[in-house]
């Protein structure tokens, strides 16, 4: 078994707090390293370091920031199936889901090597007399991200790349069941030439978080995880005066129209509903089929589909649909939730709780399940499953599909499903949602825009990546400048006198 390390101030260095936490193979169940959990001073220690090396690196020019995430760009592409096969081995994903993990971080990476032009400020000239005016957007200094399990290479690529292109030093504390991929991108960022104590990653559990919640030396937070959490985070970061950008839950919401391509919506339910085992922020877990008539042929269609998924671990090759749920206690919780909803009288049209993976009865695998006439007030529906269940809520109108999806206190994505222009403008436009999918199931914005949920999804006034991760990495100072005139008479030969 492999003990692995912090990585703080250019090098991997050994945990000091004695405490440890188990990292599994989700596939077959078993403890396959050991990962430390830091304590406020191993924390102290990398903000001491990473104060130590902004100054030097935010005086760097943007240009030269920029080409240390051009060679991180190369280095990724490299490395990308070592990383792939990394993350695999310690979350569960496919392979090919696990190369898609880390092309969507590279492409932040991509879109942060234009930092010159988006640090760029504004410019008055004339403003008054002789007042010319002018905006620098300027680092906040040292900044955190906190991390999860579920995209352990994609979302500290999505927080850790636009801070340090705005000359801020970044502290990660990255998901510790999962957290050998955070590693293997700070050893990549220092082969692309950034200079120690820039990028820390410091392994650990609560303790690391409130040590960093806590710290006057850390300006900013970012955080993905669960709602509670999010909220838990948000309170505290900013009761002691720092940025924060948290983002929760999600009970993403599809609604079918009568007039959709029900093959098309059958293809995007089980690719957005099932993929990565439901462990997904932006995963379809309610499908909204308008009308009995739209409902029945929808479930018609998805049960073969569902019934026929292919369930295995990431050594299986490439045509696996899914893997493994990340723990033992997320699968008991997900096999505890499908119970809830036939207790509470869903229907249960594809049970997947007695799945069993010949050779790996050990590890953390959940069948796929699909309910249909499922309610708002069940189990099911009120809570984020983060598994492999699909639950249907039949509405009776758009109306009704729209007004469902507008009540739901989270606010992550949704998407509809329709050939009717009207409609979707319709749905775009007044639902309460951040990220919107008219016929895309998983409306996750391409890197130059921007990623955040509305309502409980989604806490602080900037959101992930595109220009908005800009604007929160940096702050603006602003200066007004009059220079005095008469400077410019040229050179007097005679001697001065008193006029």
């Amino acid at each position: 078994m492999q003990d692995l390390s912090h990585f703080i101030n250019g090098a991997r260095v050994a945990g000091t707090s004695g405490r440890f936490a188990e990292v599994f193979n989700p596939a077959t169940g078993e403890v396959q390293a050991r990962v430390p959990l830091a304590s406020a001073a191993e924390l102290e220690l990398a903000v001491q370091g990473a104060m130590a090396a902004q100054p030097k690196w935010a005086a760097t020019n943007p240009q030269r920031r920029a080409r240390v995430m051009m060679k991180f760009v190369d280095l990724l592409n490299r490395d990308l199936d070592k990383l792939a096969e990394a993350l695999s081995r310690e979350h569960g994903k496919t392979m090919p889901d696990a190369r898609g993990d880390v092309i969507r971080g590279l492409e932040v990476a991509e879109f942060c090597i234009g930092a010159p032009h988006l640090l760029k400020g504004e410019y008055t000239d004339g403003a008054g007399p002789a007042i010319d005016m002018f905006s620098m957007r300027q680092p906040l200094g040292v900044v955190a991200g906190i991390t999860p399990f579920n995209f352990p290479a994609m979302i500290p690529m999505w927080k850790m790349c636009p801070a340090i292109a705005c000359g801020n030093a970044f502290i990660l504390k990255p998901s510790e069941r999962d957290p050998s991929v955070p590693m293997m991108l700070a050893e990549l960022m220092q082969e692309a030439g950034l200079p120690d104590g820039v990028l820390q990653v410091v392994n650990g559990d609560k303790e690391a978080v409130d040590a960093i919640l806590d710290h006057p030396d850390i300006a900013a937070v970012g955080f993905v995880g669960s709602t509670p959490i999010a909220e838990y985070i948000y309170a505290r970061a900013t009761a002691h005066g720092k940025r924060a950008q948290c983002f929760g839950g999600a009970k993403n919401h599809m609604i079918i129209m009568p007039d959709a391509d029900l093959d098309q919506a059958v293809d995007a339910l089980v690719g957005a509903g099932y993929g990565a085992a439901g462990e997904r922020c932006m995963a379809i877990s309610v499908a909204v089929p308008v009308g009995d008539r739209t409902a029945d042929a929808l479930i018609e269609r998805l049960i073969p589909r569902v019934e026929s998924l292919k369930i295995g671990p990431y050594t299986a090759g490439n045509d696996v649909d899914f893997g493994p749920v990340v723990t033992r206690a997320a699968q008991e919780r997900i096999l505890g939730l499908v119970d809830s909803g036939v207790h509470q009288g869903a229907e249960l049209k594809v049970d997947g709780r007695g799945f069993r993976m010949q050779g790996y009865e050990n590890g953390f695998f959940v069948g796929a399940c699909l309910f249909d006439r499922v309610t708002p007030e069940m189990d099911i529906y009120r809570e984020e499953i983060f598994g492999p269940v699909l639950s249907t809520v039949r509405a009776g109108s758009y109306a009704e599909a729209l007004d469902l999806t507008m009540r739901n206190p989270y606010g992550n994505g949704t998407a509809i499903f329709t050939r009717d222009g009207d409609t979707a403008r319709d749905f775009a436009s007044r639902v309460n949602v951040g990220m919107i999918g008219i016929n895309v199931p998983i409306p996750v914005p391409l890197a130059y825009h921007t990623f955040g949920g509305w309502k409980k999804s989604g806490f602080g006034d900037l959101n992930q990546h595109g220009p908005d991760a800009f604007r929160f990495y940096t702050r603006t100072k602003t200066v007004t400048a009059r220079w005095p005139s008469g400077i410019k008479e040229g050179a007097a030969f005679s001697i001065p006198t008193m006029e």
